[in-house]
């Protein structure tokens, strides 16, 4: 069984422009893990990203996100990629 690798991308953000970034990220595809950490570094939220979770099923973390966003002035999304990053 080979192991998949993993690498993560930090991006620090306004509270206002958060979910338009989180949006922006799940477009990008494979992602495994998506933190969100208020600007002391403390993790708000984390949302594990299953295989065939979309649309609809988005809904409740996305309404969620803006609530957060809504309290924080600046965050750090922290995102985990399956795979080597490297284009095929």
């Amino acid at each position: 069984m080979s192991q998949e690798k993993v690498h993560t991308e930090e991006f620090r953000v306004d509270g206002e422009k958060l979910i338009s970034k989180i949006k922006e990220l799940l477009h990008e595809g494979n992602i495994r893990r998506i933190i969100i950490k208020d600007k002391d570094g403390k993790t708000v939220m984390e949302i594990p990203m299953t295989l065939g979770v979309v649309g609809a099923l988005l809904a409740p973390q996305l309404a969620a996100i803006g609530a957060i966003a809504a309290l924080v002035t600046e965050a750090t999304v922290v995102i985990e990629k399956a795979g080597d990053g490297s284009v095929q």
